[in-house]
């Protein structure tokens, strides 16, 4: 029998124990991250980002794939995942202006999705139905993506799992991607649990068109107005699911204050949109296109979820005809009016939620956080190192790379240095040193981050393409 003194002890011990896992679990809870005990068996095998997996593609007739990828039908083949075979799996390229513009220059290294039970039902990788394996277009760094997604899940939103993966095809190389988990079924069930809601993915047909349901904006009762996003919903849905989203955008687009708190997770979107703002994503909901987001919406209440970083850390503007390579505008890019005043009225989930002063003050502390603990703690600096020392091997190696490995090195290092100039700017904006408007940094145009050593190019653009 132990000794009275021995059970005290450990007594004490289990209890030290239970109050450090109890204050984990609440401020976990408090940025609204699942615990790990939700976390399915896929996240743990090929979602393990502490090294770089691998994937080989067992495709018959890789050269017909290759010629007819454009067309985005899937083709059945067997997908070797670090040892252990999946068979009959669907494969398809992916992607609107990347898809697009790898074809037009003649290449072949198209993004990827692999959907493992489009041919056969129930079919999965330990309960993963579908991802995405995502090439680094325009992305000479090889870390949008990924550090993007981190930054949001260090920020507590829902996001995409990933790990980078050398993809070989019948046993040959074919290059280093990005697996990224698709927000489908089991990205809902791992993030929401068993009796999810709904998630849409609202995108164009034509950016010449007004796209008010992409914008989320309210305009009638009529499902018909909507069919941006309904058209994109992810699962089954019905009239009464219509009917929810719809009242959810007519709220946000009437209501005022804490109303707003019964049609939106104000909290998740304001996490997401401190992210959102960091990267200078122009190619998004703060954007001109207004796309590259989920929509996710449970018992009426929305949110909106990350997706597509590669045009993001001010990259959008080098695929225009007349590229805007401003680096200091974009370090310096303004936190409380984060696109034109015509854009911004047209953006009611971040507009609308702006205009109630305990939200603001809210995104702002948010901002603090994201700063003083992702930037100035060390956190990114380490955190980038660890990743390109983990991938560069791979890079060096890549045969289908979209730069050479001396551009990526110079990439990785301008990406690196825009981000740490973008921190020190926000900084400077919550401290009131920097004007965090549009009209404040006209009106003072002296006040501002030095970016001069930045040239937005190296972090990959249109040029690159062509060979």
């Amino acid at each position: 029998m132990l000794k009275h003194r021995y059970i005290d002890g450990i007594c004490i011990i289990l209890a030290a124990a239970a109050c450090v896992m109890a204050a984990v679990f609440l401020m976990g809870e408090k940025l609204g991250i699942e615990s790990l005990s939700s976390a399915p068996e896929y996240s743990a095998r090929l979602f393990d980002d502490s090294y770089v997996h691998h994937i080989d593609l067992r495709v018959k007739h890789w050269d017909i794939f290759l010629e007819e990828a454009p067309e985005e039908e899937y083709i059945e083949c067997d997908a070797e995942i670090d040892g252990e075979l999946f068979a009959s799996v669907g494969l398809r390229a992916k992607g609107n202006n990347s898809r697009t513009l790898v074809e037009k220059y003649g290449l072949d290294r198209y993004s990827l999705k692999i959907e493992f039970d489009h041919f056969q039902e129930g079919n999965t990788y330990y309960g993963l139905d579908k991802m995405s394996l995502d090439s680094s277009f325009q992305d000479n760094s090889y870390l949008k993506n990924y550090i993007a997604y981190d930054m949001m899940d260090f920020m507590g939103v829902p996001s995409p799992l990933r790990s980078y993966v050398w993809v070989t095809v019948n046993g040959e190389d074919w290059g280093l991607f990005l697996a990224v988990e698709e927000p489908e079924d089991a990205f809902a069930r791992r993030n929401f649990g068993a009796d999810y809601g709904m998630l849409y993915k609202p995108d164009y047909r034509s950016l010449e068109e007004e796209n008010n349901d992409i914008a989320l904006k309210y305009t009638t009762d009529n499902p018909e107005d909507y069919d941006n996003i309904f058209r994109h919903a992810k699962f089954d849905m019905n009239g009464n699911d219509q009917k929810r989203l719809i009242q959810s955008l007519k709220v946000l687009s009437e209501a005022e204050g804490g109303e707003l708190e019964t049609a939106v997770n104000v909290d998740e979107v304001l996490r997401y949109f401190t992210v959102q703002v960091f990267v200078v994503n122009l190619d998004s909901y703060l954007g001109h296109t207004g796309h590259n987001y989920f929509l996710y919406e449970e018992d009426g209440v929305i949110s909106i979820l990350p997706w597509d970083y590669n045009l993001a850390f001010a990259t959008y503007s080098l695929g225009m005809p007349d590229p805007i390579n401003d680096a200091e505008l974009y370090v310096n890019y303004p936190i409380d009016t984060p696109a034109s005043g015509e854009v911004m009225l047209n953006r009611p989930l971040y507009h609308n939620l702006m205009q109630t002063e305990e939200y603001f003050a809210r995104y702002h502390e948010y901002f603090d956080y994201l700063i003083s603990e992702y930037f100035e703690t060390g956190y990114f600096e380490k955190t980038a190192a660890e990743t390109l020392g983990m991938i560069g091997p791979y890079i060096k190696k890549d045969p289908t790379a979209f730069c050479s490995y001396e551009d990526h090195l110079t990439g990785a290092e301008t990406f690196v240095s825009f981000c740490l100039l973008r921190a020190e700017s926000v900084r400077g904006q919550l401290e009131g040193e920097i004007p965090s408007t549009i009209a404040g940094q006209q009106e003072d145009s002296q006040n501002r981050v030095d970016a001069s050593e930045i040239w937005l190019p190296d972090m990959g653009e249109i040029a690159d393409l062509k060979v």
